[in-house]
């Protein structure tokens, strides 16, 4: 049990019912009964950082150009798409870095490119088997880029959640997932299949989330398509404070999201995030489906939809 999640209220899907219980020792079961205050920030109230103080936070996530030293460790055929394996050196630590690339069976050339960012659950899985890409990108003729972001994977370690706090820990992580996809872009426009004029941005939730902080610092992304996202209630170090990137960011973006989430509510945190966003309106959108933070089930055809539609406006239509 980690999560609070609402649902709307005519869902009757199965997971939905109710726990019972039995107390055989009521041991401080009253204080385990107490309500549990959530963190909350007021963003209304808040002001993103100077752009002298911004561009001081903006070395912490330079890294330099040295050599991929890159190799693909394994190809796969599946129904819609061509899967490698490469792996190369990441930018810090001695480290290697895993990316998987995702390429279109039909079709060649140069293609349009998108670079994704997960959701939290990639944190917990421990085994490739359970890579879960977003299909609708590949299906739409788009090579897909997946960096194994640190903590994730095989790469897991230090770190076991994706609510951010005011550690040096989560601090560090947030700069290398920064540069993990960085240095998963340097190797993708090394590609013949990708297209490094036309990059796009792919985020879900924990994805949505961190996009501030990496859309921001990344020109070379035209176009950044959001599922679920919005400021976190939690406080954590001003230089890796979504809040702080948010009008930093120039690639054009697009948020679909949800009445009922309650992990980024519409008015507390979906409003002021797209508030925020450094972008003229025409290259904003906020979408709000009638359903709960996970609007990939239960809005799956218009969020498909309005993503595509993104894709093609600022990218241009695959060809």
């Amino acid at each position: 049990f980690n999560d609070a999640v609402t649902s709307p209220a005519f869902d009757r899907s199965p997971s939905n019912g109710i726990r019972l219980a039995e107390y055989p020792d009521t041991t401080n079961l009253a204080a385990a009964s107490a309500p549990i205050v959530p963190e909350f920030r007021d963003y209304a109230m808040e002001r993103p950082v100077t752009d002298d103080v911004f561009d001081a936070y903006r070395q912490a996530y330079a890294y330099d150009a040295t050599p991929l030293n890159a190799r693909v460790v394994s190809s796969d055929t599946a129904a819609g798409w061509i899967r490698e394996r490469v792996e190369m050196d990441a930018a810090y630590g001695g480290e290697r870095l895993t990316v998987f690339l995702f390429l279109p069976r039909e079709g060649t050339g140069p293609r349009q490119t998108v670079v994704y960012f997960p959701g939290s659950d990639d944190l917990y899985k421990r085994s490739y088997d359970q890579l879960d890409p977003p299909d609708l990108i590949v299906r739409s003729g788009r090579v897909l880029v997946y960096p194994v972001y640190k903590g994730t994977y095989d790469r897991g370690g230090s770190i076991s959640s994706d609510v951010q706090d005011a550690s040096n820990n989560y601090r560090d992580h947030v700069i290398a997932w920064s540069k993990d996809l960085g240095r998963a872009l340097d190797y993708a426009v090394t590609r013949p299949e990708v297209d490094p004029e036309k990059l796009g941005y792919f985020g879900i939730s924990w994805g949505s989330a961190m996009a501030p902080i990496v859309t921001a610092l990344e020109p070379r992304i035209r176009a950044s398509v959001l599922i679920v996202g919005g400021l976190a209630m939690q406080k954590t170090q001003p230089m890796v404070d979504p809040f702080n990137f948010l009008p930093r960011v120039k690639a054009p973006t697009l948020l679909v999201n949800a009445r009922y989430d309650s992990f980024f509510p519409v008015e507390s945190s979906q409003r002021p995030f797209f508030a925020h966003l450094g972008l003229d309106e025409s290259e904003k959108r906020l979408v709000i489906t009638e359903s709960n933070h996970f609007v990939l089930s239960y809005a799956a055809n218009q969020a498909i939809k309005e993503t595509l539609d993104w894709y093609d406006r600022f990218l241009g239509p695959v060809r």
